[in-house]
């Protein structure tokens, strides 16, 4: 019998760089956002074990492989609904999902958390591993208040009725950010203040509001990401726009989606927010 899982794509808003030698702890603090779209992995029965991904390469599913000492046969499909490298966290979805459906499929008996675990350190074995996984066990908007995987790092989640649109230009190389150290101290100077300040009032305005002043501050825009939230944050029916973190797409909030329809904005994609989490089928 075939078994899926769903995992939600997430876009971080604000953030502050938490490194720890146990990589379990090894992650961020901040707060973002889940999205209707993400990945979706499905393994059924084979003769011998075969990948077909829509999006991308294999890398992500062999590392979960890997650390699941996994031998049977079996076909796994994964459907990745976003664009890959454009702070979606696409790769932490990958692997959630997989990690899950693994334990589905094989009755293996894992807890949430355990998955979770598997799956944060497929990313940081991979050079992610910032925080999007235990985010994607959140649901709308996830304040993360505790660095690491699930279970060791903590989340809050916020339920809000919006829509999103986004639009990328293009992967971004995170780890010639995250390794220079002037764009470390930047971002968790400046993503510590605004985490302290969501903390004590987390409405969705603080959230596009400290998000956009976040990536100003941290100098991370290009002009073309810059000058469509600024044409974005002209509009009176937009409720907010900034940056991906760590991506070079734009995100907005609105209440309705002809508003982004009447834009006119090429490329231009539109979903909801995620208040649901992750699916089972």
């Amino acid at each position: 019998m075939n078994k899926s899982v769903f995992v939600p794509g997430h876009i971080t808003g604000f953030f502050n760089i938490e490194n720890h030698d146990v990589s379990l702890k090894n992650g961020s603090c901040g707060a973002g956002f889940l999205l209707s779209r993400g990945v979706k992995t499905t393994i059924s029965p084979a003769n011998r074990l075969t990948i077909d991904v829509n999006k991308g390469d294999e890398t992500v599913i062999e590392e979960v492989l890997n650390i699941l000492e996994v031998e049977s046969e079996f076909k796994i499909t994964q459907d990745i609904q976003l664009p890959i490298g454009a702070g979606f966290g696409t790769s932490a979805a990958s692997a959630l999902s997989l990690t899950l459906t693994i334990n589905e499929f094989l009755d293996l008996g894992y807890s949430m958390d355990l998955c979770g675990q598997i799956a944060h350190m497929a990313e940081i074995n991979l050079g992610g591993g910032l925080g999007d996984v235990i985010a994607q066990t959140g649901k709308g908007l996830v304040l993360r208040t505790k660095p690491g995987a699930p279970g060791i790092g903590e989340i809050k989640s916020f339920r809000q009725d919006v829509f999103i649109a986004y639009k990328t230009f293009g992967p971004i190389k995170n780890e010639d950010i995250i390794s220079d150290s002037h764009h470390r101290e930047v971002i968790s100077q400046s993503g510590l203040k605004y985490l302290e300040l969501f903390e004590k009032e987390s409405t969705l305005d603080n959230f596009l509001s400290f998000s956009n002043k976040f990536a100003h501050e941290t100098n991370l825009m290009t002009e073309e990401v810059e000058n469509l939230i600024n044409y974005f944050n002209s509009s009176s029916d937009i409720l907010g726009s900034s940056m991906a973190m760590l991506g070079n797409t734009v995100f907005a909030f609105a209440y309705d989606e002809e508003t982004f329809k009447n834009l006119n904005i090429d490329d231009l994609h539109i979903c909801e927010l995620n208040n649901i989490g992750i699916v089972y089928d």
